[in-house]
């Protein structure tokens, strides 16, 4: 006879990720809804700061070249979604964790369907210039390489993490994670095809579907535990 299922205590790391998740939707709501109703503060700010870069950025065509090739190979959104696929086969291949492979694969594409979706729901313009370094297409707001470079990074760090990797891997891989999330951000308003607050946006964005993602996986794996020593 088998005993009423209990539902397994709360994990700290749950806590942790649902209150996260709630901070990060918070701020994300709010810029949100500053860029929606085209906050005069945020615009000003926004105006002035690319207006800055893209001076630089017309000054300095080799720094801006080389910003170009790492936006459009290094950082872009296929090259890090390349990435998390290959990192799905490994997980499935050399370690059979089908539903943690399955969990990445979900959460970099629901981070790809929010990022559209916003960008269709905001329609912000592009920044527009006289004398433009580069060229992007579709809505500004939220930077889709900012979001996804963070959502990718994020998740795949906290996975090192959670397999225990030795220290110098891991500040490798949080060094790389750090200068890929922030200088492809960095890139897209000196190249001028994004305002600030874009970016911000997909960083913001990014985080919230990584503190979700990791708050579904541990709720997940207790209730894997529970039917493990069940069976």
């Amino acid at each position: 006879m088998h005993s009423p299922s209990v539902a397994p205590p709360s994990r700290p790391e749950q806590r942790a990720a649902a209150g996260l998740a709630g901070v990060l939707a918070t701020c994300s709501v709010l810029l949100l809804t500053l860029v929606a109703v085209r906050w005069s503060p945020l615009i000003g700010a926004d105006g002035d700061i690319s207006r800055t870069t893209h001076r630089w950025a017309v000054d300095e065509p080799g720094l801006t070249q080389a910003c170009r090739i790492l936006t459009d190979w290094v950082w872009d959104p296929w090259t890090m979604r390349l990435l998390c696929a290959v990192v799905v086969v490994w997980l499935v291949v050399r370690l059979a964790a089908r539903w943690t492979a399955l969990w990445l694969g979900l959460a970099v594409a629901l981070g790809s369907l929010v990022q559209q979706g916003l960008k269709a729901a905001v329609d912000r313009p592009r920044p527009v210039w006289p004398d433009p370094v580069d060229t992007a297409h579709y809505s500004a707001f939220p930077s889709g390489h900012a979001m996804t470079a963070t959502v990718v990074c994020g998740l795949l760090l906290w996975l090192l993490h959670r397999h225990g990797v030795g220290p110098a891997v891991w500040r490798t891989a949080v060094a790389v994670a750090v200068v890929s999330v922030v200088g492809v951000g960095l890139t897209r308003v000196w190249l001028g095809v994004h305002w600030p607050s874009d970016v911000v946006g997909g960083w913001l964005l990014g985080a919230l579907v990584v503190a979700l993602a990791v708050w579904v996986h541990e709720r997940r794996l207790p209730r894997d535990r529970a039917d493990a020593g069940a069976s």
